[in-house]
């Protein structure tokens, strides 16, 4: 029998038990109070009818005129309801004397010659007649509640062992069929943990032929495939292990695993090269533990450290490191591993990967680029001043005069000429901020006074689209710590960047407010063009990156937000840009408030 059935026959047992229990009680409070209602309709009422008898023959035993015709009446009434409600063996013999009597009471009644004694003697027949009636439906209940009461007393001996048998039943399923259940349940968990030990020799002994040992039957095969399972793929394993080892081991980076508890699980040689100690006394210690005593370590704890919102998204940091005696530069990347917990059904943070990638070539390929970048804009510079200059006196005719034409290509070759000026312009800084020569003239400013500026400068290339600009710059601002000269660039570089994609009668907007936390002002240049598609938002801040534009704009260099976001940054602030197709962009940046 398997275990349904034998849990299905327990509950039908205890059910059939139950009803037939509440059936039996049932039945026999119904046979108690059918008796009950019995004693009271037959035996009880005929005792009443007595009593009202007797009153009636108290009231014609005095013998008074008025009263004697009524109260014969009421004791033939009382006496017609009892001859109707006849029960008891010799009750009926009673209330025939009774009856007999009666016409004789009416000669009584009649005679005027009827003496006292006679008269009385005639009540008193009367009376011990009615007390006989009386008398036998007294007896009569007395009988009927004594049989009441032993059969009450019987039903509850039925009951009580109806139910007793019902329980000792319940009891016997309550004690057999969970542990029927929960037995084959503990063998399973036994086997199981013996195999989460890798101890897959504990099998379940099958004892049965119900569910549990067909359970058993199928764990003890899943035993045995796992065994055979990881025999074969133990060497496998091992192979894969080594391979894996061998890839990490040869890498040419510096490579280094810290678990979500941050000891470090795996450390390649070209890593414990670098941390100057053996791979072995690496392995397993705390992170915390080595920065102490490592300086490059604590570099890395730091991006570690850093969140991933936080870390940055285009170039990581480079490190300059001192090896065989000269400087080299390795970029340092920070990769969290995320990976899915079947058991618990959520994705768990399981571990970082730092690894250090050798730059040193392309840093010196930089630095030729920069370099190289520095003397040509030095180099341009100066002819492209000198072109401008005498295209200055072309134009003021002082060396002759030139027809409209000519002033026409004069004015075309002088945009071009202002054009070249800009972009040495902005090389020359791009090469300062890439030598680490810009100078900043860091001083207490209010931001209200670099926006007024920027706006008085900004007004004639308002004008060609007719547009506006709306300024909200609260006075109570705290001072800012920052280089006016720069700031003031980069605020122009924006108004000028939302000029050129404004539509015309468009609208401008400077705002300025306190950022949250209190230690920096945050300041905003809005406008209502065609907004920045989010794959481009972040591209837009690289040097030389210049994203469609359907108006045909061909102007820029790509150079003016990356020098924007370093001019920033360099005075400890933030450059980023919020923008949706067709609903303008929002260029914000931050400033610390003057200590």
């Amino acid at each position: 029998m398997n275990l349904k059935t034998k849990i299905t026959l327990a509950f039908v047992t205890m059910l059939l038990l139950l009803l037939g229990v509440s059936a039996f009680t049932l039945f026999s409070l119904n046979r108690l109070d059918r008796t009950a209602r019995n004693v009271l309709q037959d035996n009880f009422y005929s005792v009443e009818l007595g009593q009202q008898m007797l009153r009636a023959l108290d009231q014609l035993q005095l013998r008074e005129a008025p009263l004697d015709d009524d109260a014969k009446k009421r004791f033939e009434q009382l006496l017609t309801r009892e001859a109707g409600n006849i029960t008891e063996p010799g009750e009926q013999q009673v209330v025939d004397s009774l009856v007999e009597r009666v016409g004789d009471l009416n000669r009584y009644l009649a005679s005027d010659t009827t003496s006292l004694q006679a008269w009385q003697e005639q009540m008193q027949e009367f009376r011990r007649l009615t007390y006989r009636m009386i008398d036998l439906n007294t007896q009569a209940l007395t009988r009927k509640n004594e049989v009441a009461n032993r059969t009450a007393t019987q039903q509850q001996r039925y009951v009580l062992a109806l139910l007793t048998f019902a329980l000792l039943t319940s009891l016997l399923f309550v004690l057999s069929v969970p542990e029927a259940a929960v037995g084959g349940l503990r063998k399973l968990t036994a086997s199981i943990e013996n195999a989460t030990n890798q101890d897959y020799s504990s099998s379940i002994p099958v004892e049965s032929h119900d569910e549990f040992g067909t359970v058993a039957r199928a764990f003890n095969r899943m035993l045995v495939q796992l065994q055979d399972y990881r025999t074969s793929t133990l060497a496998q394993l091992m192979a894969e292990r080594n391979r894996a080892a061998s890839i990490v081991n040869n890498l040419d980076e510096g490579l280094l695993l810290v678990d979500e508890h941050r000891r470090v699980l795996l450390v390649n040689p070209v890593a414990a090269e670098l941390l100057g100690q053996p791979a072995a006394g690496l392995l397993g210690q705390p992170a915390d533990e080595l920065a102490r005593h490592n300086d490059l370590f604590r570099e890395l704890l730091r991006h570690l450290d850093t969140p991933a919102a936080q870390r940055p998204q285009e170039a990581a940091p480079v490190l300059t490191l001192a090896q065989n005696g000269e400087e080299v530069y390795y970029r340092v990347a920070v990769n969290d591993v995320i990976s899915f917990n079947e058991a618990l059904d959520k994705m768990e943070f399981v571990g970082s990967i730092l690894t250090l990638h050798n730059v040193s070539e392309f840093k010196k390929l930089d630095q030729a680029k920069s370099n190289f970048l520095a003397t040509v804009s030095h180099e341009l510079k100066t002819p492209l001043s000198s072109i401008n200059f005498s295209l200055k006196l072309l134009q003021n005719g002082k060396v002759g005069s030139v027809n409209e034409e000519q002033q026409r290509i004069l004015a075309t070759i002088k945009q071009e000429n202002q054009r070249l000026l800009k972009l040495v312009g902005e090389l020359i800084d791009v090469s300062r901020l890439e030598s680490g020569n810009i100078q900043l003239n860091f001083q207490p400013t209010q931001v209200r006074d670099i926006v007024q500026f920027a706006a008085d400068t900004i007004q004639l290339q308002l004008q060609p689209k007719q547009l506006t600009l709306d300024i909200q710059v609260p006075a109570e601002l705290p001072p800012v710590r920052a280089d006016i000269e720069k700031t003031t660039w980069v605020l122009l570089n924006l108004l000028a960047n939302g000029i050129r994609y404004s539509p015309e009668q468009g609208q401008l907007h400077i705002r300025a407010a306190l950022a949250a936390g209190g230690q920096q002002v945050e300041v905003l240049v809005q406008d209502h063009g065609p907004g920045i598609a989010p794959q481009y938002q972040e591209k837009i801040f690289q040097r030389f990156v210049q994203i469609p534009d359907k108006t045909g704009y061909r102007g820029g260099s790509g150079l003016g937000l990356s020098i924007a976001r370093e001019f920033i940054g360099s005075q400890g602030g933030q450059l980023w840009v919020e923008s949706e197709l067709g609903s303008g962009s929002t260029f914000r940046f931050t400033l610390p408030v003057a200590g």
